[in-house]
């Protein structure tokens, strides 16, 4: 079994949190990041705090 670690990644936009799920996880960048986007705008807005929340858990890679 593969040793994955969840961490904030170099590629990032704001802080690395959708492209260090998305390298965990083997899935695209963009995808993960259209996805939040739109799970943000959909519920209100509590995307943000799920990744302001994410942001300050996750370490550095």
């Amino acid at each position: 079994m593969e040793n994955r670690k969840l961490a904030r990644s170099s590629n990032k936009m704001i802080a690395g949190v959708c492209a260090g799920v998305a390298e965990y996880f083997g899935w695209d960048v963009t995808l993960v990041r259209i996805v939040y986007a739109l799970a943000t705008l959909l519920t209100a807005f509590c995307g943000v705090i799920i990744y302001l929340v994410l942001w300050i858990i996750m370490p550095q890679k």
